[in-house]
């Protein structure tokens, strides 16, 4: 009986607390430019009913985001941190793109009544747990879309006034952002694909971008329960070049000096998939080493793919050998020359000359050869940059391109910035261009940084389409497929959903010279004391006259001394 307590009291406590499950994969990507790419998804299930803050024991789901969630009145939560640009031309589509800093985006549920308030006690609290700048973010910097952004988890409704969406642009990116984000993981930096996060190797790299979504899934089919899920991904991305002397050939101890030993013990998947997919209709160019667990076929984004797959679960990967290091040879060099370019993607840019006005300009191409389709443009713009709407001009192979939706909203200075959302369609093969001209404010001198001539962020353009697929994309189990493919899951086999982040802009503003007040100070202080300090002592000084005294006693018995003496009297 002392022991059937226990076991009882822990049952009735799992029972409760809501059944949870953790997977943890790794994918392996050799980029068309001769780069690696490392995606690492950690996603961890929780069936339980968060927002009614009826849950209090926490098994594998943080309890950090947990409490936030029901506290706040979370729907879903993205955040994002991200260091580099994801070059969509060079390495094509990324399996999530982030933009350059920090991007946080939040639904919020309908039983919240102050949505602001709600917001900035959010990002309060995350700047806290991630130890990032998410504190600046205000109502200057927030916007809140109304196409763009959709949930990505289970919702009744999408009322825009429930989300906000906020860029740091200039927000860095280091070793204590990446601490408390490997902690969130159930088994930490301890055990699993986790030990890989080595922080020196990871921000030795090109690109590299972390962030956490939670959001409402369906807990089966029927979709009558709600299920929670975290889902942690870390992408980055080596440059094979510089870290193998000019050689492509790559493996694991050579991008994070270290190797697989065991899974997550707390994991009830934990895979390592390594694209193997033909670069060309030739024969393949890749060879992998050791021999993988199983091959998976699936079309990720258009593309068929081929994937090699360690299962870290299974008994004889580690009877051979105790660790893993897999390793990618290429079995012929590879030419370069022709890289494959993506179906979508956009260029941004700022022209102009002086520091009067300017003009942004933002390239979308469509290299499709026969489909067009529509592209969702979210434009956000600081309010020092007074936008000129009247410009507005949208042209694909010379002529105008009306949208078919457009949303505009004003900025107000030192209030929030503008907000242009646009629905374009892109024809097929080919190249829109979008300008708008802007005017540059002039800031008062307290509202400039410590470094005011390096110039000022605007956050990246936000492009969302629906691109058509090459390949036939079947209907897949969310469960039994790779994490990658299940966030943006498909909702025919014709299209798969696309978000790309363009350039983020580095702006010059009129800019006073800073210098010249401590030169005026110098200058005025010196006058002070030199001039000032002179006619002062000259008009507040005494003169006194004073005689010559015929000295005293002690002088004339001197001079009475040296007469006896015949000394010369003093």
């Amino acid at each position: 009986k002392a022991m059937v307590a226990p076991v009882l009291l822990l049952l009735l406590v799992a029972a409760a607390a809501g059944r949870d499950a953790l997977r943890e994969e790794l994918l392996l990507s050799p980029l068309p430019a001769g780069d690696v790419a490392a995606t690492f998804q950690f996603r961890t299930r929780w069936d339980a009913d968060l927002p009614r803050g009826a849950v209090s024991h926490y098994r594998l789901f943080p309890k950090a985001l947990g409490q936030l969630v029901a506290a706040l009145g979370v729907r879903e939560l993205h955040l994002a941190l991200t260091q580099g640009f994801w070059r969509t031309r060079t390495w094509g589509q990324p399996p999530l793109q982030a933009p350059a800093g920090a991007e946080l985006w939040v639904w919020f549920q309908p039983t919240v009544t102050d949505v602001d308030k709600a917001w900035k006690e959010l990002s309060n609290i995350l700047s806290g747990i991630f130890c990032a700048s998410l504190n600046f973010i205000d109502s200057t910097n927030t916007v809140t879309p109304t196409a763009s952004f959709k949930p990505l988890g289970l919702a009744n409704g999408t009322d825009h006034r429930l989300l906000r969406y906020a860029v740091l642009p200039r927000e860095v990116v280091c070793t204590e952002n990446l601490t408390p984000w490997k902690k969130l993981l159930p088994c930490g930096s301890k055990a699993g694909l986790a030990v890989l996060l080595k922080a020196e190797r990871l921000f030795h790299s090109s690109y590299h971008s972390q962030a956490v979504h939670i959001r409402p899934i369906c807990r089966d089919a029927s979709c009558l329960a709600v299920s929670w899920e975290l889902r942690q991904t870390l992408t980055v991305v080596f440059d094979s070049f510089s870290s193998g002397q000019g050689k492509k050939d790559w493996s694991l101890f050579k991008m994070f000096s270290r190797t697989l030993t065991d899974a997550c013990p707390l994991a009830s998947e934990s895979k390592v998939y390594v694209d193997i997919s033909p670069k060309n209709k030739e024969n393949e160019l890749l060879e992998v080493t050791p021999t993988p667990t199983s091959v998976h076929e699936a079309v990720v984004q258009g593309e068929k793919k081929t994937y090699a797959v360690y299962d870290l679960l299974s008994p004889s990967l580690f009877n051979t050998s105790r660790s893993l290091n897999v390793q990618l040879k290429w079995k012929r060099p590879e030419d370069s020359s022709e890289l494959p370019i993506p179906v979508l993607h956009a260029h941004r840019y700022v022209s102009g000359y002086g520091l009067q006005t300017g003009e942004i300009s933002t390239l979308i191409s469509n290299t499709h050869p026969y489909r067009a389709f529509p592209v969702l443009l979210l434009e956000t713009v600081p309010w020092y940059l007074r936008l000129y709407v009247h410009t507005l001009t949208i042209t694909t192979k010379g002529k105008e391109n009306k949208p078919s939706y457009i949303h505009y909203q004003p900025a107000q200075d030192r209030r929030r910035p503008h907000l242009l959302e646009m629905l374009i369609q892109l024809p097929a093969n080919s190249v829109t261009k979008i300008t708008i001209q802007f005017e540059r404010a002039l800031l008062k001198w307290t509202e400039y940084p410590p470094d005011p001539n390096h110039g000022f962020y605007v956050s990246s353009s936000v492009l969302s389409a629906l691109v058509p697929s090459v390949v036939a994309m079947k209907e897949v189990d969310v469960e039994q497929s790779p994490l990658f493919t299940s966030l943006f899951p498909s909702s025919d086999g014709s299209s798969y959903f696309v978000r790309l982040y363009t350039e983020p802009l580095l702006v010059n503003l009129p800019t006073p010279d800073f210098s010249m007040p401590y030169n005026v100070i110098c200058l005025t202080c010196t006058v002070v004391a030199v001039c000032y300090g002179s006619f002062y002592n000259l008009l507040t000084r005494t003169f006194h006259v004073e005689e010559p005294s015929r000295g005293g006693l002690a002088k004339r018995l001197a001079n009475i001394i040296r007469k006896f003496r015949g000394v010369p009297l003093l």
